[in-house]
């Protein structure tokens, strides 16, 4: 008879061999269904696929009574959804007690960006010969071009980008893929990284950007080199991949207006989640505003 810790290494195997996801987002649900798992074996001796709806509020309480965010609530109510879709699908449920269920809201924090013009500077800062350093010019510059996320840019091979087309694909969230286009100074980047790429990449490897041992870079060697580059050029605060990307959709749309093209070239699949860059472009408004308007800014009151 299979133990709920049976199930969950079947339904994580389901994730990884049929929707294909990434190694991080298996960790994060094995993280999630392990902690629920766990206290559910303590304080309610009840079997993961056996749970009702009270069950799992009582759980989401106990981990808001802890400090979770509802941010983080969601994401576990989100694995766990997926968890009873699965065991409906193999007829080991016979209803899903998360759908009914939802996670307290938590303040919408906004993402932060990179001015335009200093960003820009940044990238224009004359960059040495060293073999590393141009791969990670290159990095930085196709991250801020095409608004790639961390595990997009790792995944690109050399052929998937058209340098005639100025085009890249890109495989995204879920084995989405989608066709983004590639800016002229990222595009001279990448081609002065391929002119030296063999000079590190083992034979025969596929991966655009390597590390020094020759393979496919590692997402956290990619975070700590986009860091260690920023503080190299000066920046007065931390660069991140996500940052970049950020940056991008923001610049983006304070340009264009045009939501729905941000969307496609950022690869989400519901445009409330970027939505969020029009908060991000109404600060900007507001502060040109509260600047600007004759009538916006409180008076100093005069001495009598």
């Amino acid at each position: 008879m299979s133990t709920s810790g049976d199930l969950i290494e079947s339904f994580l195997g389901h994730l990884a061999h049929e929707r294909r996801l990434s190694e991080q987002t298996l960790i994060a649900y094995r993280r999630d269904l392990e902690r629920l798992n766990s206290w559910l074996s303590e304080a309610e001796s009840l079997a993961i696929e056996k749970l009702d709806e009270q069950a799992v509020r009582q759980y989401l309480a106990w981990r808001h009574r802890r400090g979770a965010s509802g941010k983080t609530l969601q994401r576990e109510l989100s694995s766990l959804r997926s968890l009873y879709r699965w065991l409906l699908r193999e007829g080991l449920a016979g209803s899903n007690p998360a759908v009914g269920v939802r996670a307290p809201k938590s303040p919408r924090r906004l993402p932060a960006t990179l001015d335009a013009d200093q960003l820009c500077s940044l990238l224009d800062h004359p960059s040495d010969d060293d073999l590393l350093t141009i791969r990670d010019q290159a990095m930085i510059e196709l991250f801020y071009s095409s608004g790639l996320r961390l595990a997009e840019l790792v995944s690109v091979n050399v052929g998937d980008i058209d340098m005639a087309e100025g085009e890249l694909g890109v495989l995204g969230k879920g084995s989405k893929t989608r066709r983004v286009p590639v800016g002229i100074k990222a595009r001279e980047a990448v081609q002065r990284w391929m002119l030296v790429r063999a000079n590190l990449a083992a034979a025969g490897e596929p991966a655009l950007f390597v590390s020094s041992r020759g393979t496919r870079i590692n997402p956290r060697t990619v975070e700590v080199r986009v860091a260690r580059w920023a503080r190299q050029q000066g920046a007065t605060r931390d660069l991140h991949p996500h940052l970049l990307r950020h940056s991008f959709a923001t610049h983006l749309l304070e340009s264009s207006g045009d939501l729905r093209a941000v969307q496609e070239l950022l690869g989400h699949s519901d445009i409330g989640t970027t939505q969020i860059y029009t908060h991000l472009d109404f600060q900007h408004l507001a502060q040109v505003y509260d600047q600007a308007h004759p009538r916006a800014r409180k008076k100093t009151p005069r001495s009598e």
